[in-house]
Parts: structure tokens; C-alpha cells; sequence
């Protein structure tokens, strides 16, 4: 049993995040114009074509498919109806997909999709949390090329996007109700050999959530798992669960390799980040000496930056185009350390308490 354990899940990844939409031009638009993602693929062989449109995006090591189901007998017609946009599949590159989907099989697994063969692609499906599936994707080293699974590659007329500087998908973002913070961490810890490596409270104002994050044995796959505490004011957390209709991706985190050269060439291109109070940079000699940028830089660019006792990280995050402001981006730059920023929670706070006494003051 360890071994097959091991062989399994050993060796998981990001494969490709599945978007379902409800505009599939938009979403590339957005993503495309805005990102500098760049069109891999698209247009499904024959037989699904009348199920559902598609386009694979990618830009370094991020891959994304954007579906938009065509058909009202299509799982993803009820995924945009109650969610909108959004993440519905976290495919998981696996060395074997048979073995892996078999093995969570085994556990105690949903099965959605049995393993099927897709020109040297094999995919199986599971249900992961709430309605977000996981696929395991087995590549053969004749298909490594091929970027997704089921898509044609791109035509030489695919758009090329631009070089936004972005990487690689850093990690998920996980929005439950109360209650379920620590049956979805035993969900991933039992089925797919995840180990929970964090775990913290956040206590903002009145407000507060609990936050536990899962990582696979690889290190290459992370949920930050969020459930808020409903004894306490409502806040973000189930702002979002109202809105989106229950559990689901709040964000995702592409790393980048300068955050200050990004967040210019992307917010230049259209993209609005959401702005942060001028006391948060007037306070932050007292809270960190910076590694790396300057405080003029993320003081005109809004970027937040954290540290923890491997070193510190900067981050910023989008403003929600979603129509119900659930689903946003993050982009991070990672300076050793390995946490995620929740102490900027607590010092964005402080800087809009202290930008609201001064606003006071002045008055």
C-alpha cells in the first residue's frame, strides 16, 4: 500500500487550471490583452465540439483552458449559472493517471471521469472540494509538447500575447463555509498524500478566519484553505461564499519573476489592482527593511510586501472584473519566504485605521 501510495502522488504538479465561462472572447481578452497570456491551443476534436468551446492559454509554466459549454446538458452550464466565472478543474500532473485516480479511488473518491486516452495524454477526473474537480493528466514524453489535453495546438493565427513577466502558479486560493476547513484538509491529506504545512488565525478588527494550507509531497501544488468565523462580523471570506454560491477558488497566484516590472507593463495594459492606502507605505520602515525594489516603487504601484523568517515575499491583487467581485488575481515574487502575506491583513488594517484618524484630523 506505501508504495502504490508513493508511485501515485509522489511526483503531482499544476497541470492546467480549467476556467468555465460564460464568454469565452471575453475571458481571452481579458486574460490575453491583459496578462500576456499566449493562445496554445484550441477548438475540440469533432465529437465535443458542439458540447463546448475551448482555448488553452499559457505563458512559462501556466496553463489555462477556458470552456464555455454550448449545451444545457453540460456540467459547466450549471457551474456558470450558479457561480459565474470561474475555476472548476485543478488538473494535477501525475506520472501515472490510472494508478493515481485507481489509488484515490481506493480512499474514497468521487470518480467523475474514468482514465481515457487523448493521443498520448492519458486524463482521469475526481471531485476535489465543493463542485472544483481534479484531473490527473499522465503525459508521454512524445506528448510533452502538446499543451492540453483534447485541444487541437495553435495555429500559426493564434494570438502570441506579450512577455507579462509571469511564471508560474504559485497557489490556490480557497474560500468554505464554516465547518469545513478541517474535513477538506483531511479530504487532500487521506486521498492525495497532501500534508497540512500551515495553519494560522486572522483576527482583523471584528472580523476573523481560519486558514489552514495544504501542499502536495512535492511541494508544487498549494491550497491556502480559508473558512471564516461566523461568531464574529462578516467578512471577505463570506462576502465571497454569498456571492459565489458556496466553496470555491477565491484567487489564484501566478509568481513573477520582478512583481515591479509586472504590475507596471499589466495595470499599463488595462489591468486595476486595488489600491492601498498611503500610511501602509509610510509605516513600513517600521515593520521591514526591503530585500529587493524600493519603497517608491510599490508605494506608486500599490504592492504589498510581507516577510516571515525565510525571507520576505511581495504581492498585489487585482480588482474582481467578476460580475458578483468574487473570482480575482494575484501576482507574487517570492524572496525565500514561504508563508503568504497574511501580515499584510493585519498591517493594511492598521494603515487604513491610521488613513481614516488623519482624514479625521484634517476635517
Amino acid at each position: 500500500m506505501a508504495n502504490s501510495t508513493r508511485s501515485a502522488f509522489e511526483d503531482i504538479n499544476v497541470d492546467h487550471i480549467r476556467f468555465y465561462v460564460n464568454d469565452i472572447a471575453a475571458a481571452q481578452e481579458w486574460l490575453v490583452d491583459g496578462y500576456g497570456f499566449a493562445v496554445q491551443a484550441g477548438t475540440a476534436p469533432s465529437e465535443t465540439a458542439a458540447e463546448a468551446r475551448s482555448v488553452g492559454l499559457g505563458r512559462g509554466r501556466i496553463r489555462l483552458v477556458l470552456t464555455e459549454p454550448l449545451l444545457n446538458d453540460h456540467p459547466g452550464r450549471a457551474y456558470v449559472e450558479r457561480h459565474g466565472d470561474g475555476v472548476a478543474d485543478i488538473a494535477l500532473r501525475v506520472h501515472d493517471a490510472t494508478a493515481a485516480f485507481n489509488e484515490a479511488m481506493s480512499r474514497g473518491a468521487r470518480p467523475v471521469a474514468p482514465p481515457v486516452n487523448h493521443g498520448g495524454i492519458v486524463t482521469a477526473t475526481i471531485m476535489g472540494f465543493a463542485d472544483v474537480a481534479h484531473t490527473f493528466v499522465q503525459r508521454s514524453p512524445e506528448a510533452e509538447e502538446q499543451p492540453l489535453p483534447g485541444l487541437r495546438p495553435a495555429d500559426d493565427s493564434a494570438a502570441p500575447g506579450w512577455d507579462s513577466g509571469l511564471r508560474d502558479v504559485d497557489h490556490f486560493a480557497v474560500c468554505l463555509e464554516a465547518g469545513q476547513l478541517d474535513p477538506t484538509v483531511e479530504f487532500y491529506e487521506h486521498l492525495l498524500d497532501f500534508e497540512m504545512v500551515f495553519t494560522e488565525r486572522i483576527v482583523v478588527g471584528a472580523q476573523a478566519m481560519n486558514s489552514k494550507v495544504v501542499q502536495s509531497r512535492s511541494g508544487a501544488v498549494t491550497l491556502t484553505l480559508i473558512e471564516p468565523d461566523v461568531s464574529r462580523e462578516p467578512g471577505q471570506i463570506d462576502g465571497f461564499l454569498k456571492n459565489h454560491g458556496g466553496a470555491g477558488v477565491q484567487h489564484v497566484a501566478f509568481t513573477a519573476d520582478s512583481i515591479v516590472e509586472s504590475v507596471g507593463a499589466i495595470n499599463a495594459a488595462g489591468i486595476d489592482f486595488l489600491n492601498t492606502p498611503e500610511t501602509y507605505y509610510s509605516m513600513l520602515a517600521d515593520r521591514l527593511t526591503l530585500s529587493r525594489h524600493s519603497v517608491d516603487d510599490l508605494r506608486r504601484l500599490g504592492i504589498l510586501v510581507d516577510e516571515d523568517q525565510d525571507g520576505q515575499l511581495f504581492q498585489i491583487f487585482s480588482q474582481s472584473i467578476h460580475p458578483q467581485k468574487t473570482f480575482f488575481v494575484e501576482l507574487i515574487e517570492r524572496m525565500g519566504a514561504q508563508t503568504f502575506g497574511s501580515g499584510n491583513i493585519k498591517a493594511l488594517y492598521e494603515a487604513v485605521e491610521a488613513q481614516r484618524a488623519q482624514d479625521g484630523d484634517a476635517a
